[in-house]
Formats: structure tokens, sequence, C-alpha cells
């Protein structure tokens, strides 16, 4: 069954402004100029509150909140494009936007166009809901430590070789880059430690059979972290080392959420 109508229209709106935007600050690269901020931070402002108002339509069109595979993705592009327009007050982020906008397009519409899995709306006390929004706003923050972490790879890439692509030369230096990667990965980490907690204290059982597996690569995710963070203060881990460390990381925690949502709604259907 198709998301509700009331959320097409502002679903459609939201889709529009991304492309706006993207278009904006893609010419802008293209043009080896820089993208003016208001106008980018206003096309980003208002395609969050049509993609907010879209997403409270689909996560609320039930009784309990529907977390099913696409309204879950469409929810954490919405949280990690806030926390980046956010970060851009203070440092210098906003090229990042120029992919993450695309990541708003896509999930918004498959939101809205794609059918709804098989999970039962979640009608839990606060304490789960919370543990819910603690895990969403830490795989935010990681997904966009992701994206940092392979932008840096390219730019790495690029400048070693003397060929640094137009996008590339719009970024910060890496030192910076770097600082700003590892600020990400330090909130993150954060988050899904009292993610973690708040399992263990409102979950009656997570090594449940379908959260066992979910628990297991989230914990494992937490180390890698862990270790990464670790290397960092004490090894003065960087470069290539460091992104592996966060890409590998960011894979099991997309293994935990998203691969088992997948598994579960559209192809157990349990």
């Amino acid at each position: 069954m198709l998301t509700l109508l009331p959320s097409l229209l502002p679903s459609i709106a939201a889709a529009t402004l991304y492309a706006a935007a993207t278009v904006h600050q893609g010419r802008c690269l293209y043009k080896r100029s820089v993208p003016d901020k208001r106008l980018l931070a206003l096309f980003g402002v208002l395609a969050l509150l049509a993609h907010g108002t879209a997403l409270l339509t689909q996560l609320l069109g039930h009784v309990g909140l529907s977390l099913d595979f696409f309204n879950s993705a469409s929810l954490i592009a919405f949280a990690v494009i806030t926390i980046t327009l956010v970060a851009c007050l203070s440092i210098p982020v906003e090229n990042l936007l120029v992919l993450l906008f695309p990541l708003g397009i896509v999930t918004t519409l498959l939101a809205q166009f794609m059918p709804s899995g098989t999970l039962q709306p979640i009608d839990e006390e606060p304490g789960i809901l919370a543990h819910i929004l603690l895990s969403l706003l830490a795989y935010g923050l990681f997904t966009i430590a992701a994206v940092q972490a392979l932008l840096l790879l390219v730019q790495n890439h690029q400048l070693k070789n003397k060929h640094p692509l137009v996008l590339i030369k719009n970024f910060p230096p890496l030192q910076t880059m770097e600082s700003l990667l590892f600020g990400f990965i330090w909130a993150g980490w954060g988050l899904l430690t009292l993610s973690l907690i708040s399992g263990w204290l409102f979950l009656e059982n997570l090594l449940a059979q379908h959260l066992a597996h979910k628990t297991l690569l989230g914990c494992l995710a937490w180390i890698v972290f862990a270790v990464l963070l670790w290397g960092r203060n004490r090894l003065g881990w960087r470069g290539h080392k460091a992104i592996r460390w966060t890409l590998a990381g960011f894979c099991l925690l997309m293994l935990a959420y998203f691969g088992s949502k997948l598994v579960r709604e559209y192809i157990l259907h349990i």
C-alpha cells in the first residue's frame, strides 16, 4: 500500500527544493565559484520543512510509529541534512551538502512511492522511543562521517596525483577535513553508546531472535569506532587507516539496521 496521500505534495516539494539546492551548488562548484550560502541555506531549510511535514504523515499515519525501511531511510536523511546545515554555521562542511541533498531527494521519493514493508507500527513506552531516536541520530552522524571519509579519500588521492577535481579544489585542507571527520565520529560514538545503554535498560531482551544480530553488529561497530578513536589519540592514526576503520564501522551499523530491516520486511515478511 502506498504512503498516505497527504504526504504527496510535501514530498514532491522537498525533492524539488533539494534538487534546486543541488543544481545551484553543483553549478557554482563547476564554475569554481563559491555558492551563495544564504541561498543554499534557504533551499535547505525549506526542503527540510517540507521533508519534515511529509515524514510526520508517513511516520504517524497509523497507530504508533511507522518505522519501515523507507521511512527510516528518509528519517535518517532528514537528520543528516539537519545536522550538516546546523554545523555549517560554525564549521566549513557545506560541500558535504552536494552529496547529501541528492540523498534527501532519493529517500523522500522512495518513502512516498515505494510500498510499505510488513513491520507493524511501534506503540511503545518513552524509554524505547528514546532508544530508537538515539540510534537514528547515531546512524545519522556516522553517515556524515562516512561521506566525509569518502571525500577525504578522493581528496587525498587527487592531491597526490596533482590533478584535483573541481569539487575537491573547493574543500578545506586535509588537516581540517580530518579534524571534522573525527568530530563527527566522536559525536556519533557518544550517541551510539547512549543508544546501546538505553537498549539494555528499556528493551526486555536484546538477544531475542529478531534483535540478536542487530545487537551484535551494533556492539561490533561500537568496538571498531572505539579502537579508531583510541588509535587516533594514542597512535596518531590518520589518512587511509582512519578512513578504512570509519567505513568498516559504518558498514557494520548499516548491516545492523538497514540490512536486518530489508531482510525482515521485504524478504522474510516478518
